[in-house]
């Protein structure tokens, strides 16, 4: 991904500015992984977002969540792990029509929508995992919703895969990405975060909101290890969720442990006390 990286370079401080004025947020997440044991949510995505709808929520936006129908309780479980269970889960069905959800987001003035380490349809209109394999029978289209509009629109990806992934050159995912021609989401986003894992860039866009925004220490206080821990094991115990790149039922994302995670928050932080 270090080709994506450099072309992506600023998009981290553009998604920031931009949500530093927003009212009410809208995000969509949720990675079914058919081929898990359980089949399940992936851990990265909803844990991310739970952060940031509790961020939000903290700061006195309004906050909606947007998934899968089938990855609606995973992302339930990381919202009331988080503390933030009011915030509403707005679950389509795979192959759903989109419609009536777009219809309420825009009756309730969503201003700002972030997608987080959600699947996006290809070139040829279909949304594939990194293996290649079609989850058209799995995931709702609701990169329609994140389309629709009148809002902005910022995304966190980490595979090429993602929505959001459309604001860079095909050409390049193809080039730097395995299997990138195939799985190369074309749906673009007006600024997009690109990260090693997703979860980290939710990591990042939290600090840098605490940085722009007058309540930052507020939001800091969210940067917390416990915290996030705990997110993800209620998750995997109660999602159920399961480490999309393992396959396994466990207390990881993309096959690193919380310790890892937890590295790089740290690294974060030291950033934001330099």
């Amino acid at each position: 991904m270090d080709a994506v990286f450099a072309a992506t370079q600023g998009g981290l401080y553009r998604a920031a500015s931009t949500l530093a004025g927003a009212r009410r947020i809208g995000m969509i997440t949720g990675f079914f992984v058919p081929g898990a044991d359980p089949p399940a949510a992936e851990t990265d995505g909803p844990a991310g977002t739970a952060l940031l709808a509790r961020a939000f929520v903290d700061a006195g936006l309004t906050c909606h969540v947007a998934t899968d129908t089938i990855c609606a309780q995973a992302c339930s479980v990381a919202l009331h792990a988080v503390g933030v269970g009011a915030v509403p889960v707005d679950s389509l069905a795979p192959k759903g029509d989109p419609g009536p959800l777009i219809a309420a987001w825009r009756g309730a003035g969503i201003d700002h929508v972030i997608a987080i380490e959600r699947c996006g349809p290809a070139a040829d209109g279909v949304p594939r995992n990194m293996r290649g394999r079609d989850l058209s029978d799995f995931v709702a289209p609701l990169d329609r919703l994140f389309t629709a509009g009148p809002w902005r629109t910022i995304a966190i990806g980490d595979g090429g895969n993602e929505v959001g992934m459309g604001s860079v050159s095909s050409a390049l995912i193809a080039k730097h990405v395995p299997l990138g021609e195939a799985v190369g989401c074309v749906v673009p986003a007006e600024h997009l975060v690109s990260a090693g894992v997703s979860h980290w860039g939710a990591y990042a866009l939290l600090a840098a909101l605490s940085v722009l925004r007058p309540d930052g220490q507020t939001l800091r206080r969210l940067l917390d290890p416990a915290l996030d821990h705990a997110i993800v094991a209620a998750m995997v115990a109660d999602g159920p969720a399961v480490d999309g790149v393992t396959l396994a039922r466990s207390v990881t994302i993309d096959a690193r442990d919380m310790e890892a995670h937890h590295t790089v928050l740290a690294a974060i932080i030291a950033l934001l006390d330099g």
